[in-house]
């Protein structure tokens, strides 16, 4: 098929693509110009439809479309495959595009965008020319002396910087070439500049309408002013300036002020004394267009107006608080603005940077007297912005008139929300929080004759929480008794009538009373209505959580307030109905921590127990449906009733946590565990081990939620859990065996370890509880990298254990298991090359954990005991273990890059050199030394595929890393004689440290492989 057969098929496939109606010729016609594109032929048939007319005398209609799609094709092919093009393939294409320009110059203006954009990016390719942009200079001279050529050099000037600082236009252009370009084209800014001020005063042509031509300049000016065409133009001279004169004008025309707004904004960011010449010309800006603009309500140019008078205040706020006529009108400028009743909030929004900017500029004077002179004379006009903001954050006539279960924010609102928090605290320390919050609570809140002004209360409920730090502070205290009316009003409303924007209200209020909690139980004896308030409110899905956080944080501060019976029985009904709600389980860990507080600190012990059984009781029962279910058959019938009761189970059970936590948090530790968790905890075991020895302990979440439970009634309990260790480790590892799928078994024995492990009699326990764990057929099954990637929470967690009993347990507890450290130093070592970075770097963890054990006992004096077992048993460990440790750690310096790995490899290997050092004058030389490490490293070398090493290197990596080793065992050895003890041992501080690291990490970055699996 010869070229213009080509170009017919491109432009009937067009065609097709963009018109036919049956999608299955669409996609036909899209895979064909897909699998088009990719062909050498699609260079010169996209060229030949730019540059000929060769299909109209075809009578093929070269239209637009089939115009604008070659354009794409020669941008994307020059992008993707320019660098394979010889030079004079370039530089034809270059002639031809730069014809083609010339071509479309008239029109359609993004057909002659996509020519200019493919242009710039063939520069960037031209790397055969010394000076490419300087050729492509010279070429657009001679566009612009042929007729109408002055459209096409400009769109191409307006394009050019931004593909040459677009990093992404071709990634494989280096930053150094791309800043030797970006001088080349700075070089030119003269001419630039004198052809853009000739244009100011001339035409394109007869196709150029005025107000066309002034927005084309403008853009190209833009394009050049982020490129910093100004830079070497004196400030003092940049304001008489004919193309600035020409953008300060072009404000005044509605089709060009956007494009000029954006070109001042730049100047303005850029050009330090910019900002000051325009303060100069606020009286214009204020009078000859804000004010008309509010008049006539329009917001394109109010919004461009805020936009550029905000950056002046950004760039310069010291100008501002000199407080001159200009500074304080351009201050009250933007206070228009921002009080302009806008259907969105996006032009108060761009506002707030100003204010931001100001007041953080007067809070940090150091001068005392100086600010309190600047906060008096910015006083009135920080009042009416807190005013301004007041009537902006409020939520608007449809959301006001949403009725629906739940509500959701404008994105509009919810932004400005998110930006105004920090604007309002810094106010709110200028205003002093006496002065804000009376702003806050002017007027009558709740009219008696009067329908409540539902929008504005919960705007200023909004207000007050955003600054309810500063008030905190500062102490100036506020009449809760407004609070407490609103409190009574909404509680009381029908579970019907707290639906849309009430919803929003409730979580406004909500989130006031929790922050002022602490305030609000000082002056509040009756917390009935506030009790009520919150368990009418957690049900809402809306603002359940705002309701279930305000309720905890309110019955820390009151708790001894809340012990009358009938307050009692309101917690028990918000209690018993969780079950019901299904709240998110972080909203009732709030809730059920919130009534554990108050339960605990009722002082009859008998009524206290009485309210606990009576919260627990509908767990209790659910767990016991299923416990009572000997054969886990006839409640299986049902699967739905089933799933639910599993459901409900778990998350009774997550209850019970939750009050064991707030209840060991709640007792202090030199009183000990309450009478009251070890009375639950006599109820709670039993009905748990009774559980896990059920089949429906088969179930992930319920097991899940049963170990967290456990754990942390053990870390409530303390040691008055001990009498229950053999049961419960005996069930941990007995369920582990039977559901390995289950790791949360190994992290509550973890616990356990970390808890009970320095007790000596509870050493053989601890000691069977490892061997069944290392012995697991899941544990055993770690045995390359790719199943420790299908099974992290296993590796994180059988690690972690191993960690916890290497830490806790006893010198003879320690000594008495060397094969199992073997085995579960062989699992790590082969965890550690996973891919997946928390199994990789849990298992690291591990081998460092032990290794900092070991040292700790090797380095004990030698009379400290005539016997050294565990001395012993250490240094066999590592003899059996050292080479295979070497050979993963260098193996994991090949996978995915991550610091992390670096550093604990780095830190593994000071360790063994540490040891290796200590062993070179005793017994144990002949099993650990010196020449043995440097053998297990050669090995572990030699044991690459010889296409990750060069030739030799080997033999020059070595000594380098041995060299690195022996310094940091120095460096540790000597922080350790200098007094670092236990809690410095001098890892990687040294130079042998450093050394070592750094070497680790250039042969990680010099050795990286893709994918280890």
């Amino acid at each position: 098929m010869n070229s213009m057969e080509l170009q017919i098929k491109v432009s009937q496939a067009v065609h097709v693509l963009n018109h036919d109606t049956q999608s299955c010729n669409r996609v036909a016609a899209n895979q064909w110009l897909v699998h088009f594109q990719q062909t050498h032929a699609a260079w010169d048939v996209a060229t030949s439809i730019l540059v000929s007319d060769q299909l109209h005398h075809h009578q093929v209609a070269a239209d637009y479309e089939v115009e604008f799609f070659a354009a794409q094709i020669l941008k994307r092919k020059i992008q993707n495959e320019g660098y394979n093009l010889h030079v004079g393939a370039k530089d034809a294409l270059l002639n031809a595009l730069i014809v083609a320009a010339k071509r479309f110059t008239s029109g359609p203006p993004q057909l002659l965008t996509q020519i200019c954009l493919a242009i710039s990016t063939l520069v960037l390719h031209a790397v055969e020319h010394g000076k490419p942009i300087e050729n492509l200079f010279y070429s657009l001279q001679n566009l612009q002396s042929q007729d109408n050529g002055n459209s096409a050099v400009l769109e191409m000037l307006t394009v050019l910087p931004e593909i040459i600082e677009d990093e992404h236009s071709d990634s494989r252009v280096t930053p150094a070439r791309r800043f030797e370009y970006w001088e080349e084209l700075l070089a030119h800014t003269p001419k630039v500049l004198e052809f853009l001020m000739q244009q100011t005063g001339e035409g394109f042509g007869n196709h150029d309408q005025p107000n066309d031509r002034s927005r084309k300049i403008l853009r190209c000016l833009l394009s050049w002013v982020r490129a910093g065409c100004f830079s070497e133009i004196p400030p003092g001279s940049l304001p008489a300036h004919p193309l600035f004169n020409f953008v300060f004008s072009s404000l005044q025309v509605a089709s060009s002020f956007d494009l000029a707004v954006e070109v001042l904004v730049e100047l303005v960011s850029r050009h330090e004394g910019l900002p000051q010449v325009l303060l100069c010309q606020i009286g214009f800006l204020k009078e000859g267009l804000l004010h008309p603009a509010l008049k006539s309500g329009d917001e394109k140019v109010i919004g461009g107006l805020a936009c550029l008078m905000s950056e002046i205040g950004q760039a310069a706020p010291f100008l501002i608080v000199d407080a001159n006529t200009e500074a304080l009108a351009l201050a009250d400028a933007v206070l228009s603005c921002v009080a302009f009743p806008s259907e969105d909030w996006e032009i108060a929004d761009s506002t707030l940077q100003f204010w931001c900017s100001i007041s953080r500029y007067i809070l940090a004077l150091e001068s005392a007297e100086s600010r309190k002179k600047l906060e008096e004379c910015f006083l009135p006009i920080f009042s009416a912005l807190v005013d301004a903001l007041l009537s902006r954050v409020q939520v608007d006539d449809t959301t006001y008139n949403d009725n629906g279960k739940t509500i959701e924010l404008p994105n509009g609102l919810e932004q400005i929300r998110m930006n105004l928090v920090e604007l309002l605290v810094d106010v709110c320390q200028l205003l002093g929080s006496a002065l804000f919050i009376q702003k806050i609570f002017l007027g009558d809140w709740i009219p008696s004759s009067m329908q409540i002004h539902w929008k504005e209360i919960e705007a200023k409920l909004f207000m007050l929480n955003a600054v309810a730090e500063v008030v905190l502070k500062e102490g100036h205290r506020f009449d809760i008794s407004i609070l407490m009316q609103l409190v009574v009003i909404l509680s009381c409303k029908a579970p019907a009538d707290l639906r849309g924007f009430m919803c929003l209200v409730y979580k406004s209020l909500a989130d006031v009373i929790g922050s002022y909690a602490k305030w609000i139980s000082a002056c509040q004896t009756d917390t009935r209505p506030l009790i009520l308030f919150f368990g009418a409110g957690i049900p809402q899905p809306f603002c359940s959580s705002a309701c279930a956080l305000a309720f905890r944080k309110f019955c820390e501060e009151a708790a001894a307030m809340m012990h009358e019976p009938s307050n009692l029985e309101i917690l028990i009904w918000i209690g018993e109905g969780l079950a019901e709600r299904k709240l998110p389980l972080e909203d009732e860990d709030e809730v059920i921590g919130a009534i554990t507080l108050i339960f605990f600190s009722v002082p009859d012990k008998m009524l206290m127990n009485n309210m606990f059984a009576r919260l627990l009781s509908p767990t209790f029962d659910t767990v016991g449906k299923l416990i009572d279910d000997d054969h886990g058959h006839s409640l299986r019938s049902n699967p739905s009733s089933y799933i639910e009761l599993i459901n409900l189970a778990g998350r009774g059970l997550h209850r019970i946590g939750t009050i064991f936590s707030y209840g060991a948090s709640h007792i202090s530790a030199s009183r000990g565990p309450d009478e009251s968790i070890l009375a639950l905890l006599e109820v709670f075991w039993p009905m748990l081990e009774k559980l896990f020895l059920s089949k429906h302990i088969e179930s992930v979440s319920l097991a899940t939620a049963s170990c967290r439970a456990l754990t942390l009634a053990i870390q409530a309990s303390g040691q008055n859990f001990g009498p229950l260790l053999p049961k419960v480790l005996a069930s941990m590892s007995t369920n582990f065996l039977s559901f390995q799928n289950h790791e949360c078994y190994m992290r509550t024995a973890s616990v356990i370890v970390e808890e009970f492990g320095s007790k000596e009699e509870y050493g053989q326990l601890f000691i069977s509880t490892f061997e069944r764990f290392t012995s697991s057929a899941a544990v055993m099954a770690l045995t390359s990298s790719y199943i420790c990637d299908q099974e992290p929470d296993l590796v994180e967690a059988y690690t972690n254990f191993a960690s916890a009993y290497a830490r806790n347990c006893p010198k003879e507890v320690l000594a008495a298991s060397g094969s199992l450290f073997e085995v579960s130093l062989q699992k790590a070592g082969i965890c550690c090359t996973a891919l997946h970075r928390g199994a990789a770097l849990s298992a690291m963890s591990y081998m460092n954990c032990f290794l900092e054990v070991g040292l700790a006992f090797l380095v004990e004096s030698d009379d400290s005991t005539s016997e050294r077992p565990v001395q012993d048993m250490v240094i066999r460990v590592i003899s059996l273990s050292g080479e295979g440790f070497i050979s993963n750690l260098v193996y994991a310096l090949l996978g995915v890059s991550a610091m992390s790995r670096v550093h604990k490899s780095t830190t593994i290997l000071q360790q063994l050199a540490v040891m290796c050092s200590l062993s070179e004058r005793t017994k144990w030389k002949a099993v650990l030394c010196w020449e043995i490490l440097h053998r297990w490293l050669c090995s572990a070398l030699q044991m690459l595929p010889p296409e990750y090493l060069k030739p030799g290197e080997i033999e020059s990596l070595v000594p380098n890393w041995i060299k690195a080793l022996a310094a940091a065992a120095s460096d540790y050895l000597e922080s350790r004689q200098c007094g670092g003890g236990m809690n410095n041992h001098g890892h990687l501080q040294g130079k042998g440290g450093r050394l070592l690291k750094r070497l680790l990490r250039e042969f990680a970055d010099n050795h990286r492989i893709p994918n280890l699996t």
